[in-house]
């Protein structure tokens, strides 16, 4: 969920792009005044950027989007909404870069009785068989906030299976604040389902940002250096390494800072002391900053899309100041 100002942020982070209610066909947007589609910045290529505009799938309004998970078998993606909403979308390329996301259906979250999940931070989103070359397999798993919980879903919405959480994790009052829980999810080939709550629990040092296995495993590292930066999304690379997103914002009189770092998952312990963190290592990938040339919004959501191509998405509150924003680039 957004921590960013809905009435006076969107006035720094100004837009060249326009949106129609009326229209389902996304705009180009220019993401950067310095850099232009297709050039390099750090570790990154970018790929292109369009702006989504607000539209009515089936009912559900597109927007407020904390999670994206790509279906390479469907040749679908899917974004999470922050009320439990599911939106598919198509994706239309041109010479490798994005130009078009086009929505197609949209389902609520259910649960075990079929009842619409509401009101629900739906915030992490990553995909179980969506790349093994069968259709009709795909599963997504979805983390929440304020009741803390991971939970398997159809692409459809129906609930399929929750998953139990280490006991540090499934206490609301450990967390930070109730919207600072379980905001990112990904699924790893040797540690299985992968967690992060957006800000420390209260319990862990302020300066580390943990990542949690569901058996307890646990591994931290420094926070990124941005007073506040948060952990809002993840992915796994196919190294087993882990993209992370963090987002830092204090006020409209500082930057905001939205950083790509790779992390590595290390066996090593940082004590002595028995299911203590292991220490992991991270490099910088990417450090998007507004007063730096790039025209930001609140990104959230982050997904591997093919080869060393990835997409990321924002989180517009459905403000009619904010936008959505979905950003394609290639990790060099």
């Amino acid at each position: 969920m957004s921590k960013l100002s809905l009435l006076i942020i969107p006035f720094i982070f100004l837009s060249c792009a326009t949106s129609s209610s009326h229209s389902t066909s996304s705009h180009f947007f220019v993401f950067s005044t310095r850099y232009d589609t297709g050039d390099t910045f750090m570790g990154i290529q970018l790929s292109g950027t369009v702006r989504l505009p607000s539209v009515e799938i089936n009912g559900r309004l597109t927007g407020r989007f904390s999670g994206l998970a790509w279906d390479q078998d469907e040749k679908l993606l899917y974004a999470i909404s922050d009320n439990a909403h599911l939106f598919h979308y198509r994706l239309v390329f041109k010479k490798q870069q994005l130009v078009d996301a086009i929505p197609v259906a949209s389902y609520s979250l259910v649960n075990k009785k079929g009842k619409r999940l509401w009101p629900r931070d739906a915030e992490g989103l990553a995909i179980v068989n969506g790349n093994n070359g069968l259709k009709g397999d795909s599963e997504l798993i979805v983390s929440f906030e304020r009741a803390p919980q991971i939970v398997k879903f159809t692409p459809q919405g129906q609930w399929l299976k929750q998953y139990p959480l280490p006991k540090i994790l499934q206490n609301p009052l450990h967390y930070a604040n109730p919207n600072a829980a379980l905001e990112a999810v990904t699924l790893h080939p040797t540690w299985g389902i992968l967690t992060s709550p957006e800000r420390p629990l209260k319990s862990n040092s302020p300066t580390h940002i943990t990542i949690y296995a569901l058996n307890d495993q646990r591994w931290q590292v420094p926070r990124h250096p941005a007073p506040q930066s948060s952990v809002v999304a993840m992915e796994t690379l196919a190294d087993g390494s882990i993209l992370v997103m963090e987002r830092a914002f204090i006020s409209i009189f500082r930057p905001l800072i939205i950083s790509l770092r790779r992390i590595c998952l290390t066996d090593r312990p940082s004590t002595d002391v028995e299911h203590a963190p292991k220490l992991a290592l991270s490099e910088q990938v990417a450090e998007f900053n507004n007063t730096q040339g790039w025209n930001l919004d609140n990104f959230e959501g982050l997904t591997h899309h093919r080869g060393n191509f990835f997409l990321m998405i924002s989180d517009d509150n459905q403000h009619p100041l904010q936008k959505t924003l979905l950003s394609y680039f290639k990790l060099l």
